[in-house]
């Protein structure tokens, strides 16, 4: 450890958590990194599907971007996708990946249950 600087205390060293980083907060939530997401209807989403490989060791997944759902929502629509095209996958940050290319079936399923789905990319 370098000398003069230690983890503990206040001074310039110490090391700051998440809950830290408000310095007042009389309304909003307990969790400042919780924001409050529009549960939007399909019929008012427009959706991309795209295939990509980039960064995934060239392992081919469809992205699906644009969704304004709460996290709980979601999950549970890349549940049921997942399960329609028989393979794994995730949902993080609106945007739900699934294992494969399956763009074409993607996007007949989301206009299916009510999206504005659009094919992008090659």
């Amino acid at each position: 450890m370098a000398k003069g600087k230690s983890k503990s205390g206040n001074g310039p060293g110490r090391d700051i958590g998440a809950t830290d980083r408000h310095a007042y907060r009389e309304f909003g939530p307990a969790d400042p990194m919780v924001r409050g997401v529009p549960d939007r209807p399909p019929n008012q989403q427009t959706v991309r599907v795209q295939v990509s490989r980039k960064g995934r060791g060239g392992k081919t997944v469809t992205v699906i971007t644009g969704f304004e759902h709460q996290p709980a929502t979601l999950t549970a629509l890349a549940k049921q996708l997942k399960a329609q095209c028989g393979t794994g996958g995730t949902a993080k940050d609106n945007v739900i990946e699934i294992q494969g290319d399956h763009a074409q079936k993607l996007v007949e399923l989301l206009v299916a249950k009510g999206y504005q789905a659009k094919r992008s990319g090659g």
